[in-house]
């Protein structure tokens, strides 16, 4: 999860957050160059004494000012197009969850099973154990395991949410009425938080998300006690 004074993103938890990382890599590095390029213009220019005078006529110049813009775009498109098509590629996925959105809670449905479903409420700040984070955790934690192709199917009861966990890369519109779907792979063990992103009501930032990712056999301990508890 996020710290103070965190610049960069949380740690990638998934392949295709690892991919988002690269990718910002890549493009910031393309726009620092650019950036020093032209500082490194802009100050010549100011400082010399110099002067041309075929400057305002130069054939060569337009050239390469159209052409290597035209390159830098590709350069940054490729690989935001592979990664868009990445996003959206759901194969065979192990498991199948329903998140739905309400003012101001999650609800999961496990559609694997047959009575597997629970709600997630944010623990109140006076109720938090020692070690739990404020506003991030949650009564009731999505359980997925690791390593394993995860699919949710995201919709709201109410107004528009925003199912978003950063360090797995998913972000997804939750809307009344609609069924969105996207998927991840938990790459290691863990827990990873997320919130609604998008502003939903007076409580809208009191409804965070918690998805703990476990070894397949927890996993499966863990479901059989919560169907023997429903």
């Amino acid at each position: 999860m996020a710290h103070p004074s965190q610049l960069g993103f949380q740690d990638a938890a998934s392949p295709v957050m690892e991919e988002l990382l690269h990718f910002h890599d890549h493009a910031l590095m393309i726009v620092f160059l650019i950036s020093t390029l032209v500082l490194y213009i802009i100050v010549a220019m100011v400082t010399t004494k110099l002067t041309n005078k075929f400057i305002l006529d130069s054939q060569e110049i337009e050239i390469i000012w159209t052409l290597l813009p035209a390159i830098i775009l590709i350069l940054i498109a490729l690989p935001s197009l592979r990664i868009l098509y990445l996003m959206d590629e759901i194969n065979d996925p192990h498991l199948t969850i329903k998140a739905m959105g309400h003012r101001w809670y999650w609800s999961y449905e496990y559609t694997d099973y047959e009575d597997l479903g629970f709600d997630s409420y944010m623990i109140p700040t006076q109720d938090l154990a020692p070690g739990q984070f404020r506003l991030l955790e949650t009564d009731h934690r999505m359980v997925v395991p690791v390593e394993s192709p995860i699919r949710i199917l995201i919709s709201a009861e109410d107004v528009l949410h925003s199912w978003a966990v950063p360090s797995l890369g998913v972000k997804m519109d939750a809307v009344p009425g609609r069924l969105n779907q996207t998927a991840f792979i938990a790459s290691r063990p863990g827990v990873f938080y997320g919130q609604c992103s998008e502003i939903c009501g007076a409580n809208h930032s009191f409804m965070p998300i918690v998805v703990e990712a476990v070894p397949l056999e927890h996993f499966e301990n863990w479901s059989s006690l919560m169907l023997e508890d429903a």
